[in-house]
Order: structure tokens, then C-alpha cells, then sequence
């Protein structure tokens, strides 16, 4: 009898646990792993950053930003659109001068073609007919009548592949969410208003706190956990339950005492914990090269 054991090698059988270590150590093929608490961000952090936002802010879809990275993020992108126009409207104006030197080099060879006609005014027909009919001396007997230039001769240097510069195009003017990739405008930032946690034996500084932030209505802790939502009106941070126990009921808020809509109510896009049941992707892949037999 073999011995049962993961790194036995006296099997007749190539097992799955063999065959994905065996995979993991060479090099080949698409290895996946399950991403872990620690290598999420938490619900409160800066979507760029990964670090807990100053100034939150976040989008029409529920994703956090620090104000000054989104800004900064949004700054840099119009920079690189008027950088990318201007490579974009120099690139039309050498095609308009290559297409008005081609126009001019045609006229000035039509030209040239009727100034050497009127020159010569009597011609001699025989001499043109003869002109006319290519020569097949020399040539192969499948290629005549003058289609041996035709030949795809890849090593005569008129005919080999040239390094073309590539074709600028037209770029997109609008800036688009670095996560959702979704039309962003600046002005559609929504400020968000965390509530503290009162805890007046907790001495420690607010980063390095466990439990940073409440519900605003119930004072329930807030985390990866918790689902989550912002009241666009105020940017008050609550949580789902509050919302379909209380706020839903009346759609008053329950702090201003306005009255609130469907869109005012954006849920916060949270950045997941280890349980499958938190968000949907929790498993990252790195894909390799394939070993094909």
C-alpha cells in the first residue's frame, strides 16, 4: 500500500494536489488565491490611496475619495487631454501640408506633361505603339508583357516593411472614475460627514482606533461588515438597516426632517472583508504562459 499522504510520489495517480503544485513551481498556467482581510482597504479609506480620507468625498456610484487625490487625480487627467489635443492637432496639420504639397507636385507634373506635349505637336504614332508594347525578352516564360516588376522580391530594399509612425487619434475630452470607469465630473462630488465615536476612555488617535466611526441616527459602529449608505443632502453616513427600518418608511431624513428621493440615497461602495458573503471578487488571479503539449 502507498502512504496517504499530500507529498507521496509512489502513486499510480496524478492527484489534484500534485498537479497544482507542480503548476505553482513551474511557472505555467493561471494560479488564483483567496485575498485575505488584511489586502482589503477598509470602507472609510481613499479609493486611490488605500489610506483613511481627511476630506472624504464620494461619487454618483458610492466610491470613496480623498478630496485632494480625486482633485488631483482630476487636474492631471485634464492636463494630459490638452497635452494629447495638441500632439492630436499638430499631427492634422502636417497631414494638411503633406496633402497640399501632394496637390501641388500633381498640378506641377500635369503641368510639366502639357508644357512637353506642346513642345512636340507632331509625334510619331509607330514610335508610340511601340512604346507601348513591353518587352518580354528576358523574361520568365510564366511572368511576360512586362509583370516581372510585380513580383514580391522581399529582400530588394524598395520592397522591404517600414517603420511607420503611428496614427495619433482624437483623444476623449471626458474624465472617467479611476475604479467604476465611468463618466467624473468634479462638481458631482458629494462631501461626506463621518460621525465619531464618543469614547472618552479611548485615548488613542483616530488611525490607529479600531472602531473610527457610527451610524449617525442608531450609533451603530460602522465597518467592512456594516453595509452602508450616504444621505446625498446632508452626507451623513448610515447604515442599510437604519434606512429600511426608518428612513424608508416616511423618506424624511431623520436629522434635517427633509424630505428624501431614491437618488438620495447612495450606498457606500465597501472594500470587503474575508467572508464570501461581504462582496462578490474576493480572489485574485495572476495569469501566465501556457504550456501546451
Amino acid at each position: 500500500m502507498t502512504r496517504h499522504a499530500r507529498n507521496c510520489t509512489a502513486g499510480a495517480v496524478y492527484t489534484y494536489h500534485e498537479k497544482k503544485k507542480d503548476a505553482a513551481n513551474s511557472g505555467f498556467g493561471t494560479t488564483s488565491r483567496r485575498i485575505g482581510k488584511d489586502s482589503v482597504k477598509s470602507f472609510d479609506c481613499c479609493s486611490l490611496t488605500l489610506q483613511p480620507c481627511r476630506n472624504p468625498v464620494i461619487t454618483k456610484d458610492g466610491y470613496l475619495f480623498d478630496k485632494e487625490a480625486i482633485l488631483t487625480y482630476i487636474i492631471s487627467k485634464k492636463n494630459e487631454y490638452s497635452r494629447k489635443m495638441k500632439e492630436y492637432e499638430k499631427q492634422m496639420k502636417q497631414d494638411e501640408e503633406e496633402d497640399a504639397a501632394k496637390a501641388n507636385a500633381e498640378l506641377q507634373k500635369k503641368l510639366d506633361k502639357f508644357i512637353s506635349t506642346e513642345k512636340n505637336i507632331v509625334s510619331n504614332k509607330a514610335v508610340t505603339l511601340n512604346a507601348e508594347q513591353p518587352s518580354t525578352s528576358g523574361a520568365i516564360s510564366n511572368v511576360s508583357l512586362g509583370k516581372r516588376k510585380e513580383l514580391p522580391s522581399f529582400w530588394v530594399p524598395s520592397q522591404t516593411p517600414a517603420a511607420k509612425v503611428s496614427r495619433i487619434e482624437k483623444p476623449d475630452s471626458k474624465i472617467y472614475c479611476p475604479v467604476s470607469n465611468k463618466p467624473l465630473k468634479a462638481k458631482d462630488l458629494i462631501e461626506v460627514k463621518f460621525t465619531l465615536v464618543k469614547d472618552p476612555a479611548d485615548k488613542k488617535s483616530l488611525i490607529a482606533k479600531e472602531n473610527r466611526y457610527m451610524c449617525a441616527v442608531t450609533h451603530d459602529i460602522l465597518s467592512n461588515s456594516v453595509p452602508c449608505a450616504v444621505l446625498k443632502p446632508t452626507g451623513d453616513v448610515v447604515t442599510i438597516e437604519c434606512i429600511e427600518k426608518i428612513i424608508k418608511k416616511d423618506m424624511i431624513h431623520p436629522l434635517t426632517n427633509e424630505k428624501l428621493s431614491e437618488s438620495d440615497i447612495i450606498p457606500l461602495q465597501r472594500g470587503g472583508t474575508g467572508f464570501a458573503t461581504t462582496n462578490e471578487k474576493l480572489e485574485a488571479k495572476e495569469q501566465k504562459p501556457c504550456l501546451q503539449v
